[in-house]
């Protein structure tokens, strides 16, 4: 009951996060929005989530999960209500902040959570299902202009729906409370682990390999999210297609990425070969933004590569940095990690859209979507140098057994 509860929380942050991408043209129609606007409105949530980010989990260890958990709730459910009732700009950047304030550590708490309700149990289990049931908010919000398509005559209907949906993030929270008092006087609930802080003195320590990791990380999902951002205005104006079928496309990725990453998972931990297949996950999302800008496949073609490529790295990735780095030191890796992708995501989606804006990209010119593509194809080429970089580190005298490693290997 605590894992659908909490899981529910985060299956309302994804959806109100994800709400803009639908109604980016329409933003633009109504309300004179420009490219840069709707980019900046999913930058603002990125450098919010940075500030959170270099603050640390101090309100967490200082208040416990579930005061955080409310806390941070509210907040999420608050910046909902915001951007919907305003079309002023200002207000929905505010809007857009606050939720990045409170999405980011209220991610961080119902990980502390599940890692206090489920220790020494089925944890890895209970993250799977809870990430799986978060991404099923965005799969909903891509999807929203086909089940509450009623909503879609301005912009202001589909952000009420999200605002409406993000008030579950609130009451998940508080029945996550309920439930964590109630159980408490019956049964004695495992301590939770403090929350991963950044420790400057660490930056020294880490190896030649983490950091080709952060490179990819950060090139990798600057390549993805910004993309998402602009993707169904992307499809409605260069492929001509409807708001619900652009909005189907554009959820292929977090469709894929909860069924494939689990498998792609013990697939390497079958085989090793973890920078090979960083490697190939870069190879594939490289040609894909090019494939979709001119035309030269059918658009499911670059769309699935694409699917993969977003399900392959991610299972790969962030359980590699576990070999690379000593565990006193993992809290601030994966805090580095994560700080320096929100870096370069906020950048990027303002870079994009500035881009689109500059190029004039629109129905009338779907060309102009095309320097964008070229920048994300780009950032793909960096994240294959990268991941080869860490390959030839990891096949020298310094490896740490990324390619070597195995379940097998590691039961002898």
């Amino acid at each position: 009951m605590v894992l659908i509860v909490i899981s529910m929380a985060m299956f309302a942050n994804y959806y109100v996060y994800d709400s803009i991408a639908p109604i980016a043209d329409i933003l633009k129609s109504d309300l004179g929005f420009t490219d840069a606007n709707i980019g900046t409105l999913y930058s603002v949530y990125s450098i919010a989530a940075v500030i959170v980010l270099l603050l640390g989990g101090v309100i967490i260890d200082k208040y416990g999960t579930v005061k955080s958990t409310i806390f941070f709730a509210a907040i999420c459910t608050f910046a909902g209500i915001l951007n919907a009732v305003s079309s002023d700009f200002t207000v929905m950047l505010v809007a857009r902040f606050l939720l990045g304030i409170g999405s980011e550590p209220l991610i961080v708490a119902i990980t502390t959570a599940l890692a206090k309700w489920f220790k020494g149990k089925e944890l890895s289990f209970a993250f799977g299902i809870n990430l799986t049931i978060a991404r099923m908010g965005s799969v909903s919000a891509d999807w929203s202009p086909t089940w509450a398509k009623f909503a879609y005559d301005g912009w202001q209907g589909p952000l009420i729906i999200a605002a409406v949906i993000g008030v579950l993030v609130l009451i998940s929270a508080l029945a996550y409370g309920a439930l964590e008092k109630t159980a408490s006087r019956r049964y004695e609930l495992g301590r939770a682990g403090e929350t991963d802080k950044l420790v400057l003195s660490d930056f020294f320590r880490f190896s030649r390999s983490f950091w080709f990791v952060v490179l990819l990380c950060v090139t990798f999902y600057s390549a993805i999210f910004p993309f998402r951002s602009f993707a169904i205005k992307f499809f409605i104006d260069s492929w001509e297609l409807t708001r619900q079928v652009a909005g189907q496309y554009n959820s292929v990725l977090p469709l894929a990425a909860m069924i494939a990453t689990p498998l792609f998972g013990l697939l390497v931990d079958k085989i090793g070969k973890r920078a090979l297949f960083m490697a190939f996950g870069a190879f594939l999302l490289m040609p894909v933004y090019l494939m979709m800008a001119y035309h030269v496949a059918p658009l499911w073609v670059p769309i699935i590569m694409m699917g993969v490529a977003f399900s392959l790295i991610p299972a790969v990735m962030w359980p590699s940095v576990a070999y690379i780095v000593e565990e006193r030191r993992l809290g601030t890796a994966y805090a580095v990690m994560t700080l320096i992708q929100q870096i370069g995501v906020a950048g990027m989606n303002w870079t994009i859209g500035r881009t689109n804006d500059v190029f004039n990209a629109s129905a009338a010119n779907p060309m102009g979507y095309a320097p964008g593509m070229w920048i994300f194809s780009i950032l793909g080429f960096l994240a294959l140098f990268f991941a080869i970089m860490l390959r030839r580190e990891e096949t020298g005298p310094n490896a740490h057994g990324l390619e070597t490693i195995t379940v097998s290997s590691s039961k002898s």
